[in-house]
């Protein structure tokens, strides 16, 4: 019986014992002791590159007892705390932070409190930022961090900016547009020419006094007294100099002397020194070759249309366009010391031609289309406009997709930068009849600016901008010549109305431009128009006042032989008294024509007061060999610069630059090499070539051993960066 009874309180212990389970849980008398996170996933959403976000996560007790839960994850979430108290029956919160890269991320939010383990998911995305820069003035862009995109919103009234044009200061925001007012460049010097570019700022150039017409004397501006006339320095050649006979400046006059031993007759080039009078002969010493200031290979060969330049120069760079095999084609860009700026490619791979150049950009031909580059930088593409003018509506309506057609000699820039153009275009693949009009764009944009009327006809024509008074047309297949002006746009304060050659335009318009032809009329003249100080050299035919007023023909007459004028280049001295051109020379005296190697190239210089002829010189480096011209331009004291070649008896070709002055030769120096000559220009001291030696293609430069003249129009593009055009 007590066996029994013992037994039976051993199994109720045993009982009680097995339902204790006091190791499982601090708390005792039923109380249990557990957690459960509130979501199974946090999601902290996009998040900018960089920075933190915080998200709370509940836990949730699931009985009576209290409980502590660690919590850890890795990066790049952190937990602010890694224990939470979560009180019985009630709840706790774990602070979870994101640190952003620029992905998405996943990671893992472990938590424990005893046996019981719970994971939560981490989810976030990661954004860079773009770099939101505004495009347009008056605008503030930040960066949408929803749509990933840069959004734009006006600033407010008043609010200071900077104006799109350098001739404007201390600009205002109003409605979203930039209003400055005009900036001030008079520097009160009565011996600078003060104007403003929107791209430059104030530029200042010194006063171009008149050109004496007596050659004994020069103009010289003096602040007080402004421009006069004084003598240039004794023994100045004043017209031609041998040492039978010289024609030298005393105090002013020009007198005919007989040069004494020692008589400088010829001047020092870059590569001879000066030659000196002996016995009634001119004695120089040896010449040699000209060494080059720098050689840069291109690459590829330099392109251009017919009668394009190769080359252009403007503010001390120089530009080619170049063709690889393989590469495409691309616009490279040089400094005057040879080192290359930039190589940029054509979109499409295809060729271009220079057309102009400033430090608004480098123009040049597209198919169908105008382009213009950077001329810094990568020399990226800044504009494309489309030559399609026809039907053009000055309301700033669509025009009908039809190409036209333009090029060198057919595009000029004004002295703000803008474009001025003449473009060609027909219908119906060339079966209309042509049709042709002068356009004005922008120089930042492309965008029409001004627009002449359509007229009947087109073709080659030439373009000359005179920068005081606008600029001229010559249109060879009709004679025509023909004056434009126009008013830089202005926009009003309000933003709205454009005016433009003096005729106010509704919003989005362009402006028209009229084309008023001058009294002369020139038919038949070769493609060529020079412009300087109040004269035009008109189609290598006649001299022209800029009011279409006194027309005289050039003499032509070679008495047995046969000039064939070329159309370019001719060259217009600073004061427009003397004009320069080329022609063909063939000798044969039966009437046949010659061939190609019996052709001579000739320089004829023109009185502009009656058209004769004041001198004539063979340009070719041989007198026996055959050879061609290249290029030419008026250098300072009266001197024509060329650049010929000779056709050697081997086939091979050698290259020469000449000093002409008052018909003589004064001395040439030839190109190191066998050499094939693409195309030159010459600009301040030096002559850039473009030329191809042993199978490469390179740029280089050589001295000139004076300055090119910079004012009139003084060679073949009319400036060294290709315009047509004559400063004041």
């Amino acid at each position: 019986m007590s066996r029994i009874r013992a037994r039976w309180w051993l199994l109720l212990l045993l009982v009680l014992v097995g339902g204790c389970r006091c190791g499982d849980d601090p708390n005792v008398g039923g109380a249990s002791a557990s957690f459960r996170p509130q979501v199974e996933v946090v999601d902290f959403g996009r998040v900018l590159e960089g920075t933190q976000v915080r998200r709370s996560l509940t836990l949730v007790a699931t009985g009576r007892a209290g409980v502590t839960v660690d919590a850890v994850t890795d990066a790049p979430f952190f937990v602010v705390v890694s224990q939470i108290v979560v009180g019985g029956s009630g709840t706790g919160t774990v602070d979870i932070l994101f640190s952003a890269g620029s992905t998405p991320v996943e990671g893992e939010l472990v938590l424990t409190a005893g046996r019981t383990t719970a994971k939560v998911k981490l989810t976030g995305v990661g954004v860079r930022p773009l770099a939101c820069i505004p495009q347009s003035e008056c605008h503030d862009s930040r960066f949408d961090l929803d749509s990933g995109l840069c959004i734009e919103s006006p600033q407010a009234d008043g609010a200071s900016c900077i104006p799109s044009s350098r001739c404007q200061e201390n600009g205002r925001c109003q409605a979203g547009v930039c209003v400055g007012q005009p900036r001030t460049c008079n520097d009160d010097n009565p011996c600078t020419v003060d104007s403003c570019s929107p791209t430059q700022g104030c530029v200042t150039a010194n006063v171009a006094c008149p050109v004496p017409s007596n050659p004994c004397k020069v103009g010289v501006c003096n602040r007080n007294s402004g421009c006069q006339e004084v003598d240039v320095a004794d023994f100045s050649p004043c017209g031609a100099v041998s040492c039978k006979s010289a024609r030298v400046c005393f105090s002013g006059t020009c007198r005919s002397v007989t040069p004494p031993d020692g008589f400088v007759c010829a001047p020092a080039t870059p590569c001879q020194g000066e030659g000196t009078c002996s016995a009634g002969e001119c004695m120089r010493p040896d010449a040699g070759d000209l060494e080059s200031v720098f050689s840069a290979e291109l690459g590829g060969m330099p392109v251009a249309e017919d009668g394009g330049p190769v080359l252009l120069v403007d503010d001390g760079t120089v530009y080619a366009s170049v063709c690889g095999e393989d590469a495409g084609c691309w616009l490279a860009a040089y400094t005057e010391s040879g080192l290359l700026r930039y190589e940029s490619p054509y979109e499409d791979g295809g060729a271009r031609t220079l057309l102009a150049a400033s430090d608004a950009g480098v123009v040049v031909l597209a198919p169908e289309a105008l382009e213009a580059y950077a001329p810094r930088g990568v020399g990226e593409l800044r504009w494309r406009t489309s030559l399609a003018f026809a039907d053009a509506a000055l309301d700033g309506g669509t025009p009908e997709v039809v190409p036209g057609t333009t090029g060198a000699g057919r595009v000029a820039l004004t002295k703000e930068g803008d474009v001025l153009t003449y473009v060609t275009w027909s219908d119906d693949a060339g079966t209309e009849p042509l049709r042709s009009r002068l356009v004005l764009l922008s120089a930042d944009a492309g965008v029409p600016l001004a627009m002449g009327p359509e007229e009947v006809g087109g073709g080659v024509a030439r373009l000359a901008v005179d920068d005081a008074r606008g600029a001229y047309l010559y249109t060879p297949w009709d004679g025509r010549l023909a004056f434009t002006d126009w008013a830089p746009p202005e926009v009003s304060t309000d933003g709205g109305t454009l005016m433009a050659s003096g005729a106010a335009i509704e919003d989005g318009g362009i402006a028209s431009m009229s084309l008023d032809p001058l009294d002369a009329s020139v038919p038949g003249g070769a493609s060529s128009l020079a412009l300087a100080s109040g004269r035009l050299l008109v189609g290598s035919q006649v001299f022209v006042d800029t009011d279409g007023g006194v027309l005289t023909a050039l003499d032509w007459d070679a008495g047995t032989r046969t000039l064939s004028p070329l159309a370019e280049p001719v060259l217009m001295s600073p004061g427009g008294t003397t004009g320069h051109a080329f022609a063909f020379a063939c000798d044969h005296t039966d009437g046949t024509p010659c061939t190609g190697a019996e052709l001579r190239t000739v320089l004829r210089s023109f009185s502009s007061d009656d058209g004769q002829f004041l001198s004539e010189v063979d340009v070719l480096p041989s007198s026996v060999l055959p050879g061609a011209f290249h290029e030419a331009a008026l250098l300072e004291q009266n001197t024509v610069g060329v650049l010929a070649d000779a056709e050697l008896p081997n086939g091979q070709r050698q290259a020469w630059l000449e000093w002409i002055a008052f018909g003589n030769k004064l001395n040439q120096c030839s190109l190191p090499g066998r050499v094939e000559v693409a195309g030159a220009v010459f600009a301040g001291d030096l002559l850039h070539v473009a030329l191809r030696r042993d199978g490469v293609w390179w740029l280089e430069s050589y001295p000139l051993g004076g300055r090119t003249e910079s004012r009139g129009w003084p060679q073949r593009n009319g400036s060294p960066a290709g315009t047509r055009r004559a400063v004041p």
